[in-house]
């Protein structure tokens, strides 16, 4: 559903990486592998048609996945380094907008990560690894098929990974697709993995 083909990207006036082919299929997972600064942020950045490839194609179910940017926009969910947490708001007044775009409850996703105890709390006294939970609660209320994830498990405890994980097979088990980038082991059984660098 998914292609790379001999794609090719620089930042700046240094190529990052070229000639990157792989493919993942609907029900598939991609882990990005390499070291600091190898490109697996900017590669996920180029899944998401924020980054455009000097060279090379994306192809969505065999065609340019990047010629409608807003149509591919829809078909991708995207959780980068930052956890784009507005500190004056409540965990639940940071799903709010994503649940009323869905059409879903915010409970859903509060639950998902365990953040029930947390929905009343403002952000601002959240610890690392709860706004961390409170970025991936969003993947719950998106109908994206593709999941973009930067380091996902960034300072998540053993029972958020167990969480998180249940949430990964339940999106890939619907057919949906996980592209990411880490440098630990996810929780992501029989994922392809790439490595860059």
């Amino acid at each position: 559903m998914l292609t790379a083909e001999a794609l090719a990207v620089f930042r700046g006036e240094r190529l990052v990486f070229r000639d990157l082919e792989f493919s993942v299929p609907a029900g598939g997972a991609l882990v990005l592998a390499g070291a600091n600064g190898s490109g697996k942020s900017t590669l996920l950045r180029l899944l998401a048609g924020l980054v455009r490839p000097v060279a090379g194609r994306l192809l969505w179910r065999g065609e340019d996945a990047l010629a409608d940017l807003a149509e591919h926009g829809r078909r991708i969910a995207y959780v980068g380094h930052l956890d784009a947490v507005k500190p004056g708001l409540t965990v639940s007044e940071n799903l709010r907008l994503a649940a009323r775009m869905a059409g879903r409850p915010v409970g859903g996703a509060l639950a998902a990560l365990a953040l029930q105890p947390l929905a009343d709390l403002p952000a601002r006294m959240l610890s690392a690894g709860q706004k961390r939970r409170l970025a991936l609660s969003r993947l719950v209320l998106s109908d994206a098929p593709l999941w973009l994830l930067d380091e996902p498990t960034l300072g998540l405890d053993t029972a958020s990974i167990e969480r998180f994980g249940a949430l990964l097979a339940a999106h890939r088990a619907g057919g949906g697709m996980v592209v990411a980038a880490t440098h630990v082991p996810l929780p992501l059984p029989d994922a392809a993995s790439f490595r860059l660098g």
